[in-house]
């Protein structure tokens, strides 16, 4: 978290919407598309030939000359064998700012080198062909590659790969809510989101009774004097709370699985993508929270237990300790959804 990734695009003619066919057509044949980030900012060309905003180049001293021009550079390489990686870490002398990867057999272990020895002094970009390939890539060795630079000429594999490179720096814009009631309820289907990761404190899942409000339910990070921590757990409420998803869309916890995606949001709005390991679905008592926030009522339930816990402007406390005026970190925003998809303008009151 916290480093900008990049992600580079060579698209087809026509396949990737209007603004990157003009690009391309202003371009000369082999660019490649630069985006910071989001795909409507300005992008810049990376080409091997003259006149672009970055050199491609597969030879290192022409990389050097450029970068003693004032150039920014990309050496790029394929890394099949031990060979191969070494000829990558020798270039480094010629100091590109980036190496554009593609590794055709193993694509994993090679990128897992690269960042370890790397790291810090030169952005890596692998080379991909897919959505799943630029997922693995992302996340190698926890820090993840720089930059994907996506060869598909699939406008949905294109989308998705965008959104995918958003949403690894992208920030949750939280606010906050006082607490106005805590009413235990009866007993439910409860869910526990059990991931692949080691969550850590003041993050967890944003649920709630409406797509609108979403409370932030922190993982089971906390020791107690009966129950030892599940750093993997987040304890997240009944089976028909929406649950905030990859590609900023939501769905119900009833419908996540082990395979699946949740998006981890921590106290500062911080976030990365979890896979979900399995769900747990037990009968529990509730407990209904509500809160008042901009003249808004907004509610959630969760289990009504001491693991369970809301995260607030310090710290987190267990639903079992909540009363009237604490305040919690909650998501709020405007309109519906459909099939898990925002739609701003839509009139939807839930309550």
């Amino acid at each position: 978290m916290g480093r900008t990734k990049e992600f580079w695009l060579e698209p087809s003619q026509g396949l990737a919407g209007d603004e990157v066919r003009k690009l391309v057509e202003a371009s000369n044949p082999d660019a490649i598309l630069v985006f910071q980030i989001d795909i409507s900012v300005k992008a810049r060309i990376a080409s091997s030939q003259p006149g672009g905003d970055i050199l491609v180049t597969k030879s290192p001293s022409q990389a050097a000359a450029a970068k003693t021009a004032g150039a920014i550079t990309a050496l790029e390489f394929t890394v099949k064998d031990k060979g191969d990686h070494q000829r990558v870490i020798k270039s480094l002398d010629s100091q590109p700012d980036y190496l554009l990867i593609t590794c055709p057999d193993w694509k994993i272990i090679p990128l897992e080198n690269l960042v370890a020895e790397t790291h810090g002094r030169v952005k890596i970009l692998a080379r991909t062909s897919s959505f799943e390939e630029s997922r693995t890539a992302i996340q190698i060795l926890e820090l993840g590659v720089d930059g994907i630079a996506l060869t598909s000429s699939n406008p949905q594999e294109i989308a998705k790969t965008r959104e995918l490179i958003k949403e690894q720096q992208l920030p949750i814009i939280l606010g906050t809510a006082t607490i106005t009631r805590v009413k235990p309820i009866g007993t439910g289907a409860r869910v526990c989101v059990d991931t692949c990761e080691i969550i850590r404190p003041s993050e967890g899942i944003l649920t709630g009774c409406s797509s609108q409000a979403l409370f932030l339910v922190e993982g089971e990070v906390n020791e107690t004097k009966h129950v030892n921590p599940r750093p993997f757990r987040i304890n997240a409420g009944p089976v028909s709370l929406y649950v905030l998803t990859s590609e900023n869309k939501t769905c119900y916890l009833s419908e996540l699985s082990a395979g699946e995606s949740v998006l981890l949001v921590d106290g500062n709005g911080r976030t990365r993508l979890a896979d979900v390991a399995r769900v747990k679905i037990e009968r529990r008592p509730m407990v209904l929270i509500e809160a008042e926030t901009a003249g808004r009522t907004i509610k959630t339930i969760l289990q009504n237990a001491e693991t369970v816990r809301l995260t607030m402007t310090e710290g987190s406390r267990p639903v079992s300790e909540l009363k009237s005026g604490d305040k919690v970190f909650v998501r709020l925003e405007d309109g519906g959804r459909h099939f898990g998809t925002r739609v701003r303008d839509e009139m939807v009151i839930e309550r």
